[in-house]
């Protein structure tokens, strides 16, 4: 049990980091410092906009926008460091 809890803490580890990419990837788009007509760009793109978009969609029907930034990505974050938590102070003490 241990070892899928440890898999289960990698995982969100991972995901975080691919929260955080896509975040800094939107602002590099936006602003035009990478090119989109880039294949491995555009590629690294669309791999970060499939992963994220499912988590970050319902985040953003029930949460307004602030003007021109998007919060979500923090909400989502924050989500993530909760489940985290919860996992080591009260699941991993009670798991052999």
């Amino acid at each position: 049990m241990r070892a899928i809890l440890d898999v289960v803490m990698i995982a969100l580890n991972l995901y975080w980091w691919i929260v955080i990419a896509s975040a800094i990837f939107s602002w590099l788009y936006a602003f035009g410092v990478v090119n989109p007509r880039n294949q491995v760009v555009s590629s690294i793109g669309n791999f970060l906009y499939q992963a994220t978009e499912p988590v970050l969609r319902p985040i953003r029907r029930v949460v307004p926008t602030l003007g021109a930034i998007d919060i979500s990505p923090v909400i989502l974050l924050l989500g993530v460091i909760l489940i985290q938590q919860v996992i080591i102070r009260y699941i991993y003490p009670y798991v052999f």
